[in-house]
C-alpha cells in the first residue's frame, strides 16, 4: 500500500520509484495506490481485511517520547489486526534524499537475490541426486564447446567430461565442438574423441558469416538438442566436472532459474591474497556500466565468465551479440525477459587459465560497451550512437615509434534464433516466433 500525500513534492516521491522498479519482480505483490489526507485512517480501513499488516517505523532516537513515530503508534493503538513493525537499528544521521532513497530499495532486492541464488559448485556435486531430478523432470543436457586452436587442453576438457558426466553418471546426453576455424589440430582432437565438430562461420550460409564467440554460441542452438543447454571454454588448465554440473545445478533443481553463470576466483594475487571476483575488463568495465544502468545486476559476481547454462525456452528467444558483447548482452536479456529472479550464480572454486594480452582486453570494452549503449538505445528508443563510434584506433609500439592503427569493432546481434527457417526445420513441434 503506497500512501500518496495530496501534493507531494517531487522530492518527497523519488524514494518511490526505486520499489516501482523493485516491485514487480517480486512475485506475488499487488500494489495499491491511495491518495490521502489521513494516512493512518488509510491503513487502518485497508487491514481491516487482512491477515498482517508491516508498517516502516519513523527512523526516530530510542528517547524519542515516541520511538515508533506519531502514524505508527495512532495504528497500532486502533488496528486488531496483527501488526509487524520493521525499524533499523542504524541510526539515522540525516534522511536519504532524493534518488539515493530508491536506490537503497534496489540495493535490498539484489542482496536478497543474492542470498538466494547464489551457489557453491559443491552444493550439485551429488551427481545421482541431479540425475533423479533430470530424469523425473524428462528434460535432456547438452554441453556446447567454443573453440579456436585450444588444441592443448580441449582433450582433456571433453574427456573428463565424457568420464564423469555421460560414462560414470549419464547427467548430460551430447557434447558438440563449435569450432572458429582453428589452424591447430582443435577440431582432430575433438572428431578422435567422438566429439561432433561444427565450423560455426560454414553454417547458415545464407546470413553470411560473422567472427566471434557469440556467433558460435547462437549457432550452437542449431547444432545441439537438449532442453538444457552449458557453455564453457576450451581453454580452462584446470578442468573439472564441477564447471558443468555447477552450472546446471540451479537449472535442474529449480525450475524458475532459466540463466546461471559461472564465478571463481583466478591465480592472481594481489597484496599476497588470491584475487576474488572477476580480471580487468569485468572490475572496470562490466561491473561498473552494470551497475550504472542495471543495478539490479549489480550483485552479479563475473558477468563476463564464460561458463554459464540456460534453458532452450529462454536461449532460443534471446538476442545473441556476436562478438565479445555476448555474455553482457545475455544477461541483460535475460534479466530483461524473465527478471532478476530467473538469473542464479554458482562458485565454481578456482580457473586456471590463459590470460588475455592487453590489446584485447581494450577491444573486448570497446564492445561491452557498445552493448550497454545499445540496449539503452532500445530502451529509450533514440540512437545514441553514429557508425563512426564503431571503429576503434589502436596504439601499437614499434622501434620506428607510435602509430596508430583502426580497427572496426562493431558489435552486431543475431535475432532469436526461434525465428530463422532452419531453426523450425529442425524443432517443428517448438513454437516458433514469425520466422525469415
Amino acid at each position: 500500500l503506497h500512501l500518496r500525500l495530496p501534493q507531494a513534492e517531487q522530492e518527497s516521491e523519488a524514494p518511490f520509484r526505486g520499489l516501482e522498479r523493485v516491485l514487480p519482480q517480486i512475485h506475488g505483490v499487488v500494489t495499491r495506490v491511495i491518495t490521502t489526507d489521513d494516512p493512518a485512517h488509510a491503513i487502518l480501513e485497508e487491514s481491516a481485511n487482512h491477515d498482517l499488516l508491516i508498517m516502516g517505523a519513523t527512523a526516530l532516537p530510542l528517547n524519542s517520547p515516541t520511538a515508533l513515530g506519531p502514524l505508527t503508534d495512532r495504528v497500532l493503538n486502533a488496528t486488531t489486526t496483527p501488526v509487524l513493525v520493521v525499524k533499523t537499528y542504524r541510526p539515522t544521521l540525516e534522511p536519504i534524499a532524493g534518488e539515493l532513497a530508491g536506490g537503497a530499495a534496489i540495493s535490498i532486492l539484489v542482496d536478497k537475490w543474492f542470498a538466494e541464488k547464489t551457489f557453491h559448485a559443491e552444493e550439485f556435486s551429488d551427481l545421482e541426486r541431479l540425475l533423479r531430478h533430470k530424469q523425473e523432470q524428462g528434460v535432456t543436457i547438452s554441453l556446447a564447446l567454443p573453440a579456436l586452436n585450444e588444441e592443448a587442453t580441449v582433450g582433456n576438457v571433453i574427456r573428463t567430461m565424457q568420464r564423469a558426466l555421460m560414462q560414470e553418471v549419464p547427467l548430460i546426453d551430447e557434447i558438440v565442438l563449435m569450432d572458429s576455424r582453428s589452424s591447430d589440430r582443435t577440431r582432430a582432437i575433438a572428431a578422435e574423441l567422438g566429439v561432433p565438430v561444427y565450423i560455426h562461420q560454414e553454417m547458415l550460409p545464407r546470413l553470411g558469416e560473422r567472427r566471434g564467440k557469440g556467433e558460435a554460441l547462437w549457432k550452437s542452438l542449431l547444432a545441439t538438442r537438449g532442453d538444457l543447454i552449458a557453455w564453457i571454454d576450451t581453454d580452462i588448465v584446470n578442468i573439472h566436472p564441477r564447471f558443468v554440473y555447477g552450472i546446471l545445478g540451479p537449472l535442474i533443481m529449480n525450475p524458475a532459474v532459466q540463466f546461471v553463470k559461472g564465478f571463481y576466483q583466478r591465480p592472481l594475487k594481489v597484496g599476497g591474497e588470491m584475487q576474488a571476483g572477476g580480471g580487468r575488463v569485468t572490475e572496470l568495465m562490466a561491473r561498473p556500466l552494470l551497475n550504472l544502468f542495471y543495478p539490479e545486476l549489480s550483485g552479479v559476481i563475473q558477468p563476463l565468465s564464460g561458463e554459464y547454462a540456460g534453458r532452450r525456452s529462454a536461449l532460443e528467444r534471446a538476442t545473441f551479440y556476436s562478438g565479445y558483447g555476448v555474455e553482457t548482452g545475455l544477461l541483460i536479456e535475460i534479466f530483461e525477459r524473465h527478471g532478476l529472479d530467473a538469473i542464479a550464480q554458482v562458485d565454481l572454486l578456482e580457473r586456471v587459465h590463459h590470460n588475455q594480452p592487453l590489446d584485447a582486453l581494450s577491444k573486448m570494452s570497446f564492445a561491452i560497451l557498445q552493448v550497454v549503449i545499445q540496449r539503452q538505445e532500445e530502451r529509450m528508443g533514440a540512437p545514441l550512437l553514429a557508425d563512426v563510434n564503431k571503429t576503434m584506433k589502436l596504439i601499437r609500439f614499434e622501434e620506428a615509434g607510435y602509430s596508430l592503427e583502426v580497427e572496426e569493432i562493431a558489435e552486431r546481434n543475431r535475432p532469436p534464433i526461434v525465428t530463422l527457417q532452419e531453426y523450425s526445420a529442425r524443432f517443428p513441434a517448438r513454437e516458433q516466433a514469425s520466422v525469415y
